[in-house]
């Protein structure tokens, strides 16, 4: 059979499937972007958005046009308090999309680890934490939600690189004892639908560069993906995920090009329990000295071009009715307020529960 008579036949497959759903069916846009909401210090994304900042009045009018009804956001300042986050959640209801569930629990990076982990003499730096930030809660992670989220999320965030099954890590001892595998988190979080609970299963990796001949991050960013696929296993000490869940978040590598060590991510894009949509952007991009599709790109660098770090992976069981990059073409209205928000593109999955 043709790939043009596969793809008409996979269509037709799935139009029959949801015309025979029950009408109560339940469709949900899940999605996850990196926003580039961090700041130099703590409290300035607060003072940013009280003020009307226009990179964050961007990302607001970006979130409004996605129109998820649950959304990872990576790369947003923590405050114990959950302002700034608040703050965002209000101007979004202002705009017209209101998210009443938000939640966010205190990232890795910027928490020290009381080593002196990038030798150049000083303790504190912002290499020397679990995972780099400036500050305790720079670049952490959030998710705004149009659903309730229930009791009982579950919080991995401090599980030790060196307890990971076949760990790539190399530290000395001493660090080894107190170093976290997670850059910013790995988070089990329940939401309600009327289907019963779905699990999102979220993180942001290191990126696998910036660390110089030992590729320390490029090791890390290769078990942080790899940690994922090993929970849903049952490899670990905790508990795998309930069904229907979700994995999304920043994977900071792309499976084709770029660098870094490409089996971790390779791994969850193939592994049995997940499924890879192949979300695809419309901006009809070329990248001609690229392996991957650029179609398929989530963030673009001006010295490295396109890149897919952003991902939705769904439970293998669920049924997707549509995926994409919201990247439109260079001459659609919503492209300047995503340029002005982030190098990253969202990325979204519609999932359907029974």
């Amino acid at each position: 059979m043709t790939r043009t008579r596969t793809t008409i036949f996979s269509r037709l497959l799935l139009l029959a499937f949801l015309l025979a759903l029950p009408a109560e069916a339940e469709t949900l846009r899940i999605a996850t972007w990196n926003v580039a909401l961090d700041r130099s210090g703590p409290g300035l994304l607060v003072k940013d958005l009280a003020a009307g900042d226009p990179q964050a009045g961007a990302v607001v009018r970006v979130l409004v046009a996605l129109k998820a009804d649950v959304v990872l956001l990576t790369s947003v300042d923590y405050d114990r308090g959950g302002v700034a986050l608040g703050l965002l959640a209000d101007q979004l209801r202002a705009a017209g999309l209101d998210y009443p569930h938000q939640f966010a629990l205190r990232p890795n990076t910027g928490m020290q680890t009381g080593f002196d982990i990038d030798g150049n003499g000083r303790l504190g730096d912002a290499r020397d934490a679990q995972g780099f930030g400036l500050f305790s809660g720079h670049a952490g992670m959030a998710v705004l939600s149009r659903l309730p989220i229930e009791e009982g999320a579950r919080d991995f965030s401090a599980f030790l690189w060196r307890d990971l099954p076949g760990s790539l890590s190399d530290d000395p001892p001493e660090l080894a004892l107190v170093q976290r595998l997670a850059t910013t988190g790995f988070w089990d979080v329940p939401i309600r639908t009327d289907a019963g609970r779905l699990h999102l299963l979220a993180w942001h990796a290191t990126p696998p560069v910036f660390d110089g001949p030992k590729d320390r991050n490029g090791r890390r960013n290769h078990d942080e993906a790899a940690f994922w696929g090993m929970l849903l296993d049952g490899r670990l000490p905790m508990h795998p995920p309930d069904a229907p869940f979700v994995l999304l978040g920043d994977g900071n590598l792309d499976p084709d090009d770029g660098d870094g060590r490409r089996e971790g991510i390779g791994g969850l894009l193939a592994h049995p329990l997940l499924q890879d949509p192949k979300p695809t952007g419309q901006h009809g991009r070329a990248e001609p000295a690229h392996l991957g599709d650029p179609a398929l790109d989530t963030v673009i660098y001006d010295h490295l071009g396109g890149l897919r770090l952003d991902y939705v992976l769904p439970a293998a069981d669920l049924v997707v009715s549509g995926a994409g990059v919201l990247w439109p073409a260079p001459d659609d209205p919503l492209m300047p307020e995503l340029a002005a928000a982030s190098h990253h593109f969202p990325v979204w999955v519609d999932i359907i529960l029974p």
